[in-house]
């Protein structure tokens, strides 16, 4: 993408030719700095630029990383259709819910980056615009035609119009875009820390021999990675209310957002980069507990299918309301343990009214819930 076309200037400067008019007046306020004579052309008039913008190119440069390296993406993408039947506990709220595969929470991270890294990128895009077009926008002296020269020059074009500045809502765009990536970041970081988590054990980062999880407590096996991602996304996200407020300026320009765009435009960028090759990592090497997934689906004695017998005695013309209370009952005591929710609901004589055994057996087929994952990895993947 043009983004490509800024980075790959020189850092030092860049020659534009040019035979017409004052440039050097029209610039200067700019904080470009010139010499007269290209040394390998002489005889041309012209110009070296060097702009204060420079000081962003480290940003810029982090910028390309993030929009192009997406070994993240890919490592999410591999593991998904790794895992694409490992069953594992759905849930909301903190509580149990129905089964899923840890290969569908894997293909959303997947999905949702894709987004992100779009929305990314159609933000530089919006970005990657120049302005040289006098002290309040209206070319008071220099005119269009120098401006589209020195945009072609940048690989940018110009901005249809614009104060002393562009204006900063293509900023705010771009610094928003990294937050929405931020934020999948975390998401993705908190969701493994809670399958770290010491009563539940689904999954963990690569925990390596002679590793100390905690200098006084031996036994522990503690989320670092993801947890230090977390405290990056917040820093991240820290950069969306200075780059909104940028956006407004006094008449046709005053220069308050100037000293936050040349912290939060580098800092973003370069935290946000380290963040996304750190989970790169993180998912690559993810230990992932398989066995102890089916464990945690079976914790409860099967009340995971509760939504399969309330929906099957509907059908079968039981009220929803009796149903829902004949259910919940049962569950209720599998839940504290006194049976398994099966064996409860084959004892229940209003159940036994509307459901056969082989009915109520068939009602707690685990593949009933994978049945459509290939269908979706199919919607996702391709």
């Amino acid at each position: 993408m043009a983004c490509i076309d800024l980075i790959r200037i020189p850092a030092e400067r860049v020659w534009v030719e040019w035979n017409e008019a004052p440039w050097q007046e029209a610039l200067s306020e700019y904080g470009f700095q010139f010499t007269d004579v290209h040394p390998s052309i002489a005889g041309h008039r012209g110009v070296f630029i060097r702009s204060s913008a420079d000081g962003l190119r480290g940003a810029f440069r982090s910028y390309w990383n993030i929009g192009n390296d997406d070994s993240g993406v890919h490592a999410s993408a591999a593991l998904a259709r790794k895992h694409r039947l490992t069953v594992m506990l759905g849930r909301t709220l903190l509580q149990q819910a129905v089964p899923i595969t840890f290969g569908l929470k894997l293909a959303l991270w997947y999905d949702e980056m894709k987004r992100n890294l779009a929305r990314l990128n159609a933000a530089a895009e919006d970005l990657l615009v120049g302005k040289i077009s006098g002290a309040v926008g209206a070319f008071g002296h220099i005119g269009p035609d120098a401006e589209e020269k020195i945009c072609a020059r940048l690989g940018l074009k110009p901005a249809d119009i614009a104060s002393q500045v562009i204006a900063r809502d293509r900023h705010a765009a771009w610094v928003a875009a990294l937050a929405l990536l931020t934020a999948t970041l975390e998401k993705i970081a908190l969701e493994i820390r809670h399958l770290q988590r010491t009563e539940v054990r689904e999954a963990e980062e690569f925990f390596s021999e002679g590793q100390k999880g905690s200098s006084s407590m031996p036994h522990k096996r503690n989320p670092v990675l993801t947890e230090n991602l977390t405290g990056l996304a917040r820093v991240v996200r820290s950069a969306v209310m200075p780059a909104l407020e940028n956006v407004t300026l006094w008449h046709e320009r005053d220069i308050s957002h100037s000293s936050a765009e040349r912290y939060i435009a580098p800092d973003a960028t370069v935290t946000l980069d380290f963040a996304l090759n750190r989970l790169a990592s993180v998912v690559e090497q993810l230990v992932v507990y398989g066995e102890r997934m089916k464990g945690n689906l079976d914790s409860l004695g099967g009340v995971i299918f509760s939504q399969r017998v309330l929906l099957a005695l509907t059908q079968k013309g039981m009220s929803r309301e009796d149903s829902y209370a004949a259910v919940q009952r049962n569950a209720m005591e599998a839940w504290r343990g006194n049976a398994s929710f099966l064996a409860l609901c084959r004892a229940d004589q209003e159940i036994r009214q509307f459901l056969s055994d082989d009915e109520l057996v068939a009602l707690f087929d685990m593949g009933y819930h994978t049945k459509h994952v290939d269908t979706i990895f199919k919607r996702v993947f391709g």
